[in-house]
């Protein structure tokens, strides 16, 4: 018999003092936490599901540094985090395919390598194996 994990982003909602439809819904923070999860940036996690980075931070001080949420918040970010290293490294490493046109119709692609991406992925690492 084996027993799964736990979900490392699974946590209990923080309450609300109002039950406000554009606040900070149990809804709205499992979607937040989701996103921090695959950016790792908390201003473009609060912004895709329409709240803003001041008030994610807020959500977080009410929360307090023991609660799941706070738990949560710190693996979605490290995930995030690590996801866009990946990524900025795939992009680098691999290039990606850009369209190019002429004459107003698409004439092929071309793969396009950004050592900018592999410059910052580096930085991040500096002396990491990975972020």
């Amino acid at each position: 018999m084996s027993e799964s994990l736990p979900d490392p982003f699974a946590f209990e909602p923080v309450p609300s003092a109002s039950s406000r439809h554009d606040g900070w819904t149990p809804d709205r923070q499992r979607l937040f936490i989701a996103a921090l999860a695959l950016i790792g940036m908390v201003s473009a996690a609060a912004r895709s599901v329409g709240m803003s980075r001041k008030s994610a931070y807020a959500l977080l001080a009410r929360a307090g540094p023991e609660s799941s949420f706070a738990a949560a918040w710190r693996a979605a970010q490290t995930a995030g985090k690590r996801n866009a290293w990946s990524t900025a490294i795939d992009r680098a490493l691999d290039g990606v395919e850009v369209p190019y046109f002429y004459r107003g119709i698409q004439r092929g692609v071309k793969r396009v390598y950004n050592d900018n991406l592999l410059v910052a992925a580096l930085r991040v690492t500096h002396g990491r194996l990975g972020p």
